[in-house]
């Protein structure tokens, strides 16, 4: 087991940060790719995504010539993501203060309003359909997040999910949200509306980041599911 601030460490600096947030889409990116985003050498990228790697925050994955990597698990993004929310520029790119250009400011905009968190939705979208299943009963938020009967049953029915036997990951769990300092939901229920969402298209992906846009068809989805007016 890796003590814990051998743990922290690897999010200290300030270009493996500015990886794991960009990971945060939930899609896997090259070295390259990485390297562009944080501004840094691809030598620098290389190292810095070794030390990842070997702390177990990243997964890497070869085809081919190209080497990709990924964040490890939803725990990990959790992890990424609660850090940030006591970060006081927020999702901003490490070592800047606050947006850099009018381009930075509008990314940020957008993923505020909505965006991916690794595989659940976030931002006032995610934190509107969670109070949303909490005031129908779908989920309880007492002594801790849970999914009511009901909820399960709306999952079968609406979602057309069941959670599969045996797995680890669970039903249900909060995640605190950066951008709002507020509770959205994750696990596997959270992974079932965003997958569910894009897929039936009532969101859809702004650029290449992590940030998304409700469609019309999305806000009577959401609306009618859940009485969620987004």
């Amino acid at each position: 087991m890796i003590p814990l601030a051998e743990t922290a460490a690897l999010f200290a600096d300030r270009t493996r940060a500015a990886f794991c947030q960009a990971l945060l889409d939930g899609r896997a990116w090259t070295a390259g790719e990485l390297a562009t985003y944080a501004g840094v050498r691809p030598s620098t990228a290389s190292e810095q995504i070794s030390r990842l790697i070997a702390g177990g925050v990243l997964t890497e994955e070869r085809q081919g010539r190209h080497r990709y990597v990924r964040l490890s698990g939803p725990e990990t993004a959790g992890l990424i993501e609660a850090l940030s929310s006591y970060a006081p520029d927020g999702g901003a790119v490490p070592g800047a203060t606050g947006p850099r250009n009018l381009r930075e400011s509008v990314r940020l905009s957008a993923e505020a309003r909505a965006r991916t968190c690794y595989d659940h939705l976030a931002g006032r979208l995610g934190v509107a359909l969670a109070d949303a299943m909490v005031a129908r009963g779908l989920v309880t938020a007492g002594s801790g997040v849970s999914v009511t009967p009901e909820g399960r049953a709306w999952l079968a029915d609406a979602l057309r999910f069941e959670q599969p036997s045996g797995t680890r990951r669970p039903l249900v769990r909060s995640c605190l949200d950066w951008t709002e300092r507020r509770p959205h939901l994750a696990g596997a229920l959270g992974a079932a509306l965003c997958a569910t969402a894009l897929e039936r298209r009532w969101v859809r992906r702004v650029g290449s980041g992590r940030a998304v846009k409700v469609t019309p068809e999305g806000t009577d989805a959401f609306r009618e599911l859940l009485g969620a007016s987004v």
